[in-house]
């Protein structure tokens, strides 16, 4: 490469970096609790459901939603989702179709009694407040594309770094930290080090965080592309009243008819994001650890209970919902987790060693820094 090439690239991971790295320290710091999530929960909440027998039959969704409903007079059912290993179900409420977050209710229902239970609120408590922080600073939509932005930056320091690092890295051995020259040189070195052995990480950990971030701009694509078609066939009727709901039993026992082999995730009740104005969408995943991420809308008229149509992700959905586990190492148990965990460890060394060596830095021009680069981070004396 040339002086001029390289000279560019330098700056791109200069200011890069110094755009994003505090915001992408403190993503690092809240991500590393946020990886045991699901441990830190089992650990600190107490057993919320009575012990009973194992084969204690399950009493119909359609009850479960009564129950929620008796609960806040004057709300309607918006989503159900269930448990993955409890026999639980939440059915989230709200006195409109389109509520907001703040008019919602969340209710986790025993599937066995037909009662609510006293259930975590993730929205509560430390966890609470470091997955706000986390993943949208406390902003909403504007806080989310903020941190969106940040992982572009990132993805760009990520990968000028190595565009102006290569040629240094050609001058010493793999993994070389010269504990014995100055700070600044042993930090450097272990700067270097620690981000090309976590390159491939940082850079799935960016993208997919990215990803995450469009989650609603992505779910509005997807209905403007994909249940348009739909709803035209419904057009000029009136939405459909929740007094005129048909059996959510039946119509989840439809939709697994059309995909043998899945299970509901979590149903969309008319109106919402994720459905018409007059469909249940019954959102089916598989039973494999890999399947489980794919999930696939059957939709039922929410009236008669038939079978309108069933829509397969298109490829950002796809993309959207593979990056979530992905995001977190949360699709192969606890070793991935632990190494998740360890990867973030490194990448805060990486993140905190850049911004001790910016602190730190001399003054120089940019061809002086360009020069002591090559020669592997020694200064240029001169006379």
């Amino acid at each position: 490469m040339t002086n001029r090439t390289i000279k560019i690239w330098y700056l791109i991971h200069r200011w890069t970096s110094l755009a994003c790295t505090l915001f992408a320290l403190m993503l690092c710091v809240t991500g590393l609790p946020l990886i045991f999530h699901d441990e830190i929960d089992a650990a600190t909440t107490p057993p919320t459901l009575p012990a009973m027998a194992a084969d204690t039959p399950l009493l119909p969704l359609d009850t479960m939603v009564r129950t929620a409903t008796r609960l806040y007079p004057g709300e309607r059912p918006l989503f159900l989702s269930f448990d993955d290993d409890r026999p639980v179900v939440n059915v989230t409420t709200g006195p409109r179709a389109l509520s907001g977050l703040d008019e919602m209710h969340i209710t986790a229902i025993d599937r066995r009694t037909a009662r609510k239970i006293e259930d975590l609120n993730e929205d509560a408590g430390v966890m609470g407040f470091i997955l706000r922080l986390h993943v949208d600073l406390f902003l909403g939509l504007p806080g989310e594309l903020f941190l969106g932005f940040m992982g572009v930056l990132f993805f760009a320091a990520i990968v000028s770094g190595v565009v102006v690092y290569a040629p240094f890295m050609k001058r010493l051995n793999f993994g070389t930290v010269r504990t014995r020259r100055s700070r600044r040189l042993k930090w450097l070195d272990l700067h270097n080090m620690l981000g090309i052995v976590t390159l491939m990480w940082l850079s799935i950990v960016a993208l997919t965080g990215v990803i995450n971030t469009l989650s609603a701009p992505l779910v509005d694509v997807w209905r403007k592309d994909q249940l348009a078609s739909l709803a035209g066939a419904y057009a000029g009727k009136e939405p459909l009243p929740p007094a005129r709901f048909s059996s959510l039993d039946n119509a989840v026992a439809t939709a697994v008819r059309q995909a043998p082999g899945t299970t509901p995730q979590f149903i969309a009740f008319p109106g919402v994001r994720f459905t018409t104005e007059h469909h249940y969408a019954v959102w089916l995943h598989g039973a494999t650890p890999a399947t489980r991420q794919i999930l696939t809308p059957a939709l039922i008229d929410a009236q008669s209970g038939a079978f309108s149509a069933m829509r397969t992700m298109p490829w950002y959905m796809l993309a959207l919902r593979l990056s979530q586990p992905l995001h977190f190492g949360d699709y192969a148990g606890l070793p991935l987790k632990i190494l998740w965990a360890l990867l973030d460890l490194a990448a805060i060394v990486v993140l905190g060693s850049g911004l001790y060596l910016w602190l730190g830095k001399r003054r120089s021009s940019i061809d002086a820094r360009l020069r002591e680069l090559r020669r592997g981070g020694e200064p240029v004396r001169t006379a």
